[in-house]
């Protein structure tokens, strides 16, 4: 029995997780929950899971939920920072699922592997912001990071008993988003609606916008970077609009591998709460008669270049990449609620870090102070707009 607490159970990732523990009860307990705002998931997610604990954003939440309660549920509601850290170290918990959205999910990821939980990791930032303290910190507590996200989960699954000096490169597919074929100068355009219409995945509104502009594919090359302790140079991106290859590694004697499946985060998900064992999923396969072919490209760089710019902050390193995903963050914020358009998230994100003091050896705290910068200049952008 292994005993989880996610972070984020009332997303996508979590609320998948969710349900392969409850397709696996015998396998794993559900110690502890938390999400933001989203109480009347989470009160059914308690009632169905009977966590030790919840938590949520702010003491508000946390009354609204408890109304929401049968007065014999024993599940001890928590709210703030202090109920996140709690989530994240309880003494219960075997392996921690970290799902919370955007740079929110880094200090409780820290947290959570300085208290000796291993990881899945479905929040991307986690590395991007702080990659070379994250994992320096899990290589000293002896902590397994098993990867959430599709692509660097079919990565690990291909480095499975091969030996990482022997790696050449990574290969990191991209669906390419719902406008890959769109000219570029019909992008100003764009409304969220739109763009929160991909063609393949189901995911949140926030990861969505960041398909549509290929920054997605930007912040896992940075992650890729860390977890996999490659250079750049070393990964690169390919455009694979039928989202079958999830992603693929090449070897020093040319061989490739490639982790195939239908587009369906559980299979990363259980992959990551499972291993090193494999469940019984039942899920399809994919139908290669139906398919008859795949293809692939380069993604543009100019049309998408919110890529480019995580390209350029992952070579500076430092505290460039948290720069970048903050401002992305208030970027694609703005635009989900109709104050930019689609076309203006990369002139944001790119005016920020230009006028970024930059910092190479950052401690936690610059990092999240560059992160607190970043977040007021793209705002300053946007009010001035």
């Amino acid at each position: 029995m292994k005993n989880l607490s996610i972070l984020g159970s009332t997303g996508s990732i979590g609320t998948n997780a969710l349900a392969v523990v409850a397709q696996f009860t015998g396998q794993f307990k559900v110690q502890a929950l938390t999400a933001k705002r989203n109480i009347s998931k989470l009160a059914r997610q308690i009632k169905e899971h009977k966590p030790q604990m919840a938590a949520v954003y702010d003491e508000e939440a946390a009354v609204a939920l408890k109304k929401l309660l049968p007065p014999s549920m024993a599940t001890q509601i928590l709210y703030g920072e202090k109920g996140y850290q709690q989530a994240a170290e309880l003494d219960a918990t075997d392996m921690v699922l970290t799902a919370m959205v955007g740079a929110a999910g880094l200090v409780p990821t820290i947290q959570a592997i300085a208290a000796g939980k291993d990881i899945a990791l479905a929040n991307k930032e986690t590395l991007v912001m702080a990659g070379g303290l994250v994992m320096q910190l899990a290589q000293t507590k002896k902590v397994k990071i098993i990867p959430v996200d599709s692509e660097h989960n079919a990565i690990y699954q291909c480095l499975m008993g091969q030996k990482r000096s022997e790696v050449t490169k990574l290969l990191i597919t991209a669906s390419g988003g719902p406008f890959i074929d769109t000219p570029a100068n019909q992008l100003a355009r764009v409304s969220p609606e739109n763009a929160l219409k991909h063609p393949n995945w189901q995911m949140g509104p926030k990861i969505s916008i960041d398909s549509a502009t290929l920054m997605n594919k930007g912040l896992e090359v940075i992650e890729a970077m860390h977890l996999f302790q490659v250079h750049m140079d070393q990964i690169q991106v390919v455009v694979h609009p039928q989202s079958i290859i999830h992603s693929m590694v090449a070897f020093q004697d040319g061989s490739i591998l490639a982790q195939l499946g239908i587009p369906d985060m559980k299979t990363a998900i259980a992959f990551a709460l499972s291993y090193p064992q494999r469940l019984p999923l039942r899920q399809p396969l994919p139908d290669f008669a139906e398919l008859g072919h795949f293809s692939f490209k380069e993604p543009d760089m100019q049309k998408f270049s919110c890529l480019k710019l995580a390209m350029v902050s992952g070579r500076k390193g430092g505290t460039m990449p948290a720069v970048l995903n903050a401002a992305n963050e208030i970027a694609v914020g703005a635009f989900l609620a109709g104050q930019v358009r689609f076309n203006s998230i990369a002139a944001i994100i790119e005016t920020v870090m230009a006028h970024h003091q930059h910092q190479h050896e950052p401690t936690l705290s610059d990092i999240l102070a560059a992160d607190q910068w970043a977040r007021q200049a793209a705002q300053e952008l946007i009010d001035n707009h």
